[in-house]
Formats: C-alpha cells, sequence, structure tokens
C-alpha cells in the first residue's frame, strides 16, 4: 500500500500508456495528505520578498506598472465546500471569465468542434484548484463535472497536462523542488515542441520552471541573462515578415495603429514621426502609402526618427530598406537615427523638429521594455510631453504579465501564451521553420524571462490598458477615440485571412483590445497631450 504524501515516478511510457476511466478521468499524479501549509496560501522567501518589494517601491509613483490590477473572480453559483471556495478564491485567475464568447465551457460535439487552448488551460485550472481542495470530490459529483462531459481522450490528457503544470508551480512557489521536478517529469513525457498547441505551451513553462528550480537551489549568483528582444527581432527580418503575414492580428494593429496616426496628421504638408521601436520598418510602409494615397496628394515630405539604445546597423538596413521603397511610390522621404548609449540620454534636441512639421509619435511595443527601468520610461515621457506631437499612437500587449506573486503571473502569462500559441496552429503548418523559429526563440524566452527570473532581472514586464492609463495621466495625456476608419482598418484585414475570423475586436474604453478567440493579445490606443 502507498503512503501518503508518496510520490508516483512516471516514465514516458507509463504516461503514452495511461488510461481514461469510466467516469472520463485520468489517474492522478499523486495524492497530498501532508498537514504543512494548510492555509494553501502560496509562501516565498524572504529575498524574494524583498527584492520585489524594493521594485515595487521605486515604481510606486508611476501608479503601480507593477500592481497585479487584474479583479478577481468572484463566488460561484453553486456551494460548495468551505475548503474549495477557500481556494477558488486564492486561484482566481484560473476560473473567472476571460473570452467573452467562451465563458462556459459545456459538453459539445466534437465534430462539430475542438475546445481552443483557452478552454482547456481553463479546465486544467477547474482541476488544479478540484485536486487543492482536502476533500473527496470526484469528477462525477463536482461543480465542474459538466465541463469534463463530452471531451476527447486527447483533450482529457491536455487538461491534465496543465493541471500538473500548475501543481509543480506551486510546488516551485512553496520551494518544494523535488516534488516540483517529479511533476516536471511528468510534463516533459506528456509535452513537445513538435505536438498540439497544449502540449508546446507546456514544454517551454516546463523548461522555464526548472530553470527557476535551478535558481532557488543554487547558493551562489549563479549565470544572469541578457534577454535582447529588439536584437533577436531585428536579427531574423524573415521570420518576423512570416509571421506578420500569416498571423491577423499582427497586421490588424500595424494598419488600425497607422490609421489612427494619419487620422491626426492627415492633410498637413510636412510628417514627422518618432518611432521607439522601428525593427523592420513594416508600419512605416503602411504609413507611406496611406499618405501617399490621399486624394490631393498634400504630403511634401515624411521624415522618420528612430529612437533605439543599440543596434544600430540594423536600423540603419531598416532606414535603407525604407527610402527605397519612398523612391518607388515618389514619396520624398528622410530618416533619421537616433541613438543613445541611455534613454537617459534622449532629448528633444536629437530630433532635428521643424517648426512646420505635424509630429506623431509611433510606439508598438516600444515602452514594455522600460518598467523595469522606470526613471528610464518617465524621462522618456517627459520628452515626448515637451514636443507636445499631435498624437500618440501605442499598441502594447494586452496582459497583465507584471505581478509580483509568481503563480499569479505564470497563470496569466499561460493563457496569454496559450492564445498565441494557438494561433500558430491555426494560421501556419507545424512544420512550418518560421513557426519553430517563433516559438523557440521568441515565446520560448520571453517565457523563460516571465517565468524563471525575478527582481531585475525579470526584463519582460507587460500590464494591461488599465495601468498605462494611470501612467499616462501623470503627464497630461488624454486617450483619444479610435475612429470608425481605424476600427475598419483592423476589421478589413481580417477578411484576408482564411483564419481571420477567429480574431476579435473589443473596445476598452477608448482603446481597442485584439483578441484571438476572445482571448486578449494587444492592446492599440492613441493619446494626445493636454
Amino acid at each position: 500500500m502507498e503512503k501518503p504524501n508518496e510520490i508516483h515516478n512516471y516514465s514516458k511510457e507509463d504516461v503514452e500508456n495511461q488510461e481514461i476511466d469510466s467516469s472520463r478521468k485520468l489517474p492522478s499524479l499523486y495524492e497530498e495528505n501532508d498537514s504543512k501549509n494548510k492555509s494553501g496560501r502560496i509562501s516565498f522567501s524572504a529575498e524574494y520578498d524583498q527584492v520585489e518589494h524594493e521594485l515595487l517601491k521605486s515604481f510606486h509613483q508611476l501608479d503601480a506598472l507593477f500592481q497585479d490590477t487584474i479583479p478577481l473572480f468572484g463566488s460561484y453559483k453553486h456551494k460548495t465546500q468551505e475548503r474549495v471556495d477557500d481556494i477558488e478564491s486564492q486561484y482566481s485567475e484560473l476560473i473567472k471569465p476571460r473570452a467573452r464568447s467562451h465563458d462556459h465551457v459545456a459538453s459539445f460535439d466534437e465534430s462539430v468542434r475542438k475546445l481552443s487552448t483557452y478552454e482547456l488551460i481553463r479546465l486544467g485550472g477547474e482541476r488544479f484548484i478540484q485536486s487543492r481542495s482536502k476533500t473527496d470530490l470526484s469528477l462525477s459529483t463536482h461543480t465542474y463535472a459538466d465541463s469534463f462531459l463530452g471531451l476527447s481522450d486527447q483533450e482529457l490528457k491536455d487538461v491534465q497536462l496543465i493541471e500538473n503544470l500548475l501543481l509543480s508551480s506551486e510546488k516551485v512557489a512553496q520551494q518544494e523542488f523535488e516534488r516540483a521536478n517529479n511533476l516536471l517529469d511528468w510534463c516533459d513525457a506528456s509535452s513537445s515542441s513538435t505536438g498540439n498547441p497544449i502540449q508546446r505551451v507546456v514544454y517551454y513553462f516546463l523548461k522555464a520552471l526548472r530553470e527557476k528550480i535551478d535558481k532557488k537551489s543554487r547558493t551562489g549568483p549563479g549565470n544572469k541573462h541578457d534577454y535582447d528582444m529588439e536584437g533577436k527581432i531585428l536579427s531574423a527580418s524573415s521570420t518576423i515578415v512570416s509571421i506578420y503575414q500569416k498571423l491577423p492580428f499582427y497586421q490588424a494593429g500595424h494598419f488600425s495603429g497607422v490609421q489612427a496616426l494619419v487620422d491626426r496628421v492627415s492633410g498637413s504638408r510636412r510628417v514627422h514621426v518618432i518611432d521607439l521601436a522601428i525593427r523592420q520598418g513594416i508600419q512605416i510602409m503602411i504609413l507611406m502609402q496611406a499618405l501617399s494615397s490621399q486624394p490631393d496628394f498634400s504630403i511634401k515630405h515624411l521624415k522618420i526618427s528612430a529612437v533605439g539604445t543599440r543596434h544600430e546597423q540594423q536600423i540603419k538596413q531598416t532606414g535603407d530598406r525604407l527610402k527605397s521603397f519612398a523612391e518607388s511610390i515618389k514619396l520624398s522621404f528622410s530618416f533619421n537615427i537616433v541613438i543613445v548609449e541611455d534613454i537617459l540620454d534622449f532629448n528633444k534636441d536629437l530630433l532635428q523638429i521643424d517648426a512646420r512639421e505635424a509630429l506623431g509619435v509611433y510606439s508598438a511595443y516600444g515602452l514594455w521594455s522600460m518598467i523595469a527601468q522606470p526613471d528610464r520610461l518617465e524621462s522618456l515621457m517627459k520628452v515626448i510631453k515637451s514636443i507636445n506631437p499631435r498624437v500618440m499612437v501605442t499598441c502594447e500587449v494586452a496582459a497583465n504579465l507584471n505581478s509580483p506573486n509568481f503563480v499569479n503571473r505564470l497563470i496569466e502569462a499561460l493563457f496569454y501564451h496559450g492564445a498565441v500559441f494557438d494561433s500558430l496552429e491555426d494560421c501556419m503548418d507545424r512544420e512550418d521553420e518560421n513557426r519553430s523559429i517563433m516559438e523557440s526563440i521568441y515565446l520560448g524566452e520571453a517565457i523563460r524571462c516571465i517565468v524563471a527570473s525575478d527582481g531585475a532581472e525579470r526584463a519582460i514586464r507587460h500590464v494591461n490598458i488599465d495601468v498605462w492609463r494611470k501612467f499616462f495621466a501623470r503627464f497630461g495625456m488624454k486617450e483619444i477615440e479610435l475612429t470608425m476608419s481605424t476600427l475598419y482598418q483592423a476589421k478589413l484585414m481580417m477578411g484576408k485571412f482564411s483564419c481571420g475570423s477567429s480574431c476579435t475586436f473589443d473596445m476598452d474604453g477608448k482603446s481597442v483590445i485584439i483578441g484571438w478567440k476572445g482571448t486578449p493579445i494587444k492592446c492599440l490606443s492613441a493619446w494626445e497631450f493636454s
């Protein structure tokens, strides 16, 4: 007879050959009957808390871009045991409604549709919450029972894969690394970088959790990663262009963002756009076409100032491509590279502003990298305010991946990246080399940074639009309502994709949230200075 708390050791063969029982239930990986940490609360080391506290303290004046601002899910309609209610409250991020069109997951006809990655993750979260209760609840009698009816064998296995990933993350947070590693061994045998979206996303999350365990287990400082997202994007132009061409929400973001910019500078003879993240310059090509196609062709000259702190050579190559494109459409164009060693050195004199120019600022994923450096972000915004542009268009990740609570951060990242992996599955072949590069180099590395890194080393931090609103308000910025032409451009692009119907648009105040099957992916907003 197995002792309480004993962890099952699963081999790959065990995992592949496990059977679904008559109640549509997979076997649990282990039973936990210990009395330790009865409250179910996540505990962190004093060192971890101190690092995060200092960062929170330093950023407090910026209306807490570090705060977890996502509201918690309320109580359930059906009464369950008090212990289950406590756990549901603790892990509310797993079960709150996210996708408006998929608020309830019920039984379904498999011939009609299959569950999305979002739905499978949510069901895995429900199983995780159920397994965390110290009560004897079976799937056949539990409140969540209806959610599991009609699932295929593979979907049930995917649900358990998510459940065990979440269990392992909790054990990591509690610094029970042996238990966590056993759970991750099971996940490792069930996941794959070439499998379905659930198997792929879990593959990268478990790698990140193993790295976090390794860091927490070491007594020394270990090796630090310098995650250079901008450099990776600039150095893989063909992959980025391929992804852009095949994922509808990327094109929707660019076209609608450019339209929001054009709406505010239209009719001007000279236009000067300060781009905070030029990259391949796709958005500038769209801008050129939009300005040159105006009925009276009023634009006399377009100037672009590309701002950055490194990668000058790659930015120059982008500028050369843009110059060639401008020549092909007979548009007068100039490209100004503004490279500073530190963004604190950036000032308006470097922009060579002409009083006759209509100024605009375009920032597609240009601000998130400075959330961990609040003095840099504030300095940049002061310079932008000083030039008083007609409009500042921003596009940022529409998720809160910045909670100081590790498990909450992982859960939010799992939903967000799950939706992105789902879109890659629907829009690209599994064998597509560019998809593999996207998943391993960009998404995989981002997951690693979000999950495995703490403190200042956690360079990738995203917050939702509510947090940005509070921050921008400090600089007297007012949100501009996006025009119908902006929304039309976004929806127009969707009709050009076979998978475009899965792209969703929702208004959040005056901003638009572009999502995938209802899960928010990016947020587009426009601002002016009062």
